[in-house]
């Protein structure tokens, strides 16, 4: 120090030790404000109403929130390998169970936020007309074109599409055509391209994209109640995130969510 005082004199010393005093600071309260940062990882079909939502919370509280969208198998995935996150909203009950059982959640956090439907979508103009009768004839409306829906080993809209294909004697025959997305949005756009003739998907979904219409609604009791639970994350110590659940429940939160076509969550049985 010293030998740096020498080489600048004294009052250039104390205004190169203001900017080394200054960049410390900088250094010390950038964690504090990157702390108010929400990082959200959400089911696929929640997208545009997540994305909403972040944007009058931040018009609220400065927060910003970051969301990141997949099928909630392989967002339930990510936070068990370690991935950074505050915020979980599964497409299903499944998935929060599984990072419950293993202590991912902060239990006394989870609610269950919401509901939705599942239809049947064609691209728009399609003349197709689904046949969901009780051991219908689907498979043979398809012909040599597939049927997009989630990957029902694993996504929560393929494994909501088993069930009621199956309730409705269909699954067998259906299943050999299956064209078996990696979510719910992936499914939504094999037919908005037209490179499909049918999709199952959640209304919601069929809301936001123009390229779509709903053909047919499957039975409510063809299916379990579709529920989306949302929970903290256990590694999760950021008062912004549980602010932002909170303001998801909200009444100004769930007008958005009923903007875009979600449901109060079912009532437990």
């Amino acid at each position: 120090m010293v030998g740096l005082y020498g080489s600048l004199g004294g009052g250039r010393f104390r205004s190169a030790l203001s900017a080394v005093v200054l960049g410390v600071g900088l250094t010390l309260t950038a964690p504090a404000a990157m702390a108010q940062d929400v990082l959200v990882l959400a089911a696929a079909s929640t997208k545009n109403a997540v994305e909403k939502l972040a944007s009058q919370f931040k018009a609220k509280t400065g927060a910003t929130v970051t969301s990141s969208f997949a099928a909630s198998s392989a967002l339930a995935k990510q936070i068990e390998n370690g991935a950074p996150a505050d915020i979980f909203i599964s497409a299903d009950l499944g998935w929060m169970d599984y990072l419950q059982q293993r202590n991912l959640i902060k239990t006394d956090s989870r609610v269950n936020l919401l509901g939705n439907e599942l239809v049947v979508v064609v691209p728009k103009g399609s003349t197709l007309k689904p046949d969901l009768s009780k051991g219908g004839k689907l498979a043979d409306q398809l012909g040599d074109g597939r049927l997009a829906t989630g990957d029902p080993s694993n996504v929560p809209v393929g494994k909501y599409a088993k069930a009621a294909l199956e309730k409705l004697d269909q699954w067998a025959a259906v299943e050999p055509k299956l064209a078996r997305a990696d979510s719910v949005r992936a499914a939504l756009v094999l037919v908005s391209r037209g490179e499909v003739p049918v999709g199952i998907v959640y209304r919601t979904d069929a809301a936001v994209d123009p390229g779509v219409e709903v053909a047919a609604a499957f039975p409510p009791d063809s299916y379990p109640p579709i529920t989306y639970p949302a929970a903290l994350v256990a590694s999760s110590n950021n008062p912004a995130a549980a602010s932002f659940l909170d303001f998801m429940k909200s009444p100004d939160g769930m007008a958005v969510w009923k903007e875009f076509g979600f449901v109060p969550a079912p009532k437990a049985p």
